[in-house]
């Protein structure tokens, strides 16, 4: 079997994830018992947002230590490496769960609008921008190129942002005593939240499913390995990505002639580097075959 192994990616910086932990537990007690006090419906949706950061920030940093141990064994032969998908995967799932929940209270509170304390919906909703707008400025560059982690900014991100329309919200209400502006904000916090999780729980979904990632097309890359000189054709093909910077790639491999082993690693290798420089795959292996009495289909049932 030819092999290759490539599974270099920028380190994540933990602590940066665990400050924003402890700023959220801070934001979450407070804009809960001001949201009680003020009976801002607004202001305890973002609570309960930022109750919903805290869990899945402490689930995204526990993945991330989990990740950066790098412990394989007999029994976890790919160590923790999915961890992180996992995470993306739940926090995404709960922040559209905790949208459609907020959707729903905010439709109901339309019929029963009534006069709340805007001043501290106002003061609570700055601490809200301050510390969330803090933990954004964290998080950006290790979301760029991890999806647990990207999942965790767009939770504060989205709050931030939740937080903003709540104090624009409060002045509002503040100096217009439009109290039914509380209702129309939660309604559309509920809906930028589901679109902002979207795109995250349908990704992390594809890879913990073990689909073929999006910029592979199976077709080219079939077409490119058959120019391989010696290479009849390829055939029974698995790609899938084990989390968002590492894709795994198999495949049965038809020769024209029977060939010595030696000769055939000569070929992995070239075939080995198309994949990673062209596909962008990091961990290939490859079955070598002659004449060999199988289905030749791309892709086989199994």
């Amino acid at each position: 079997m030819g092999q290759n192994h490539n599974h270099e990616h920028p380190t994540l910086k933990g602590k940066n994830l665990l400050f924003s932990i402890i700023l959220n537990i801070v934001i979450t007690v407070a804009q809960l018992i001001g949201g009680v006090i003020s009976g801002s419906l607004a202001l305890i949706s973002d609570a309960i947002h930022n109750f919903s950061d805290v869990v899945s920030l402490i689930i995204s940093y526990g993945a991330n230590l989990l990740t950066r141990r790098k412990k394989q064994t007999k029994a976890y032969t790919f160590g923790y490496k999915r961890a992180e998908m996992i995470a993306a995967f739940f926090n995404a799932a709960t922040l559209i769960v905790i949208a459609v929940f907020l959707g729903i209270e905010a439709i109901k509170r339309f019929s029963e609008v009534h006069e709340i304390k805007s001043g501290l919906v106002i003061w609570l909703a700055i601490l809200g921008i301050f510390a969330n707008g803090l933990s954004v400025l964290l998080l950006k560059n290790d979301a760029k190129h991890n999806l647990n982690m990207k999942s965790a900014y767009l939770h504060l991100l989205s709050d931030m942002l939740t937080s903003v329309a709540v104090l624009i919200g409060g002045l509002l209400m503040k100096y217009y005593q439009i109290y039914w502006i509380d209702a129309i904000l939660t309604l559309v916090i509920s809906i930028y939240l589901i679109y902002m999780s979207w795109d995250i729980l349908k990704d992390s979904l594809k890879i913990l499913m073990l689909f073929s990632p999006s910029h592979i097309k199976i077709e080219e890359l079939v077409e490119e390995v058959q120019k391989v000189s010696g290479v009849k054709n390829i055939h029974h093909i698995h790609i899938w990505q084990l989390n968002d910077h590492e894709c795994h790639f198999e495949a049965h491999l038809e020769f024209e002639s029977d060939i010595k082993l030696s000769e055939f690693d000569l070929v992995c290798e070239v075939v080995e580097k198309l994949l990673f420089e062209k596909f962008h795959i990091q961990h290939s292996n490859l079955q070598p075959e002659f004449k060999r009495n199988d289905p030749k289909e791309i892709i086989i049932q199994d």
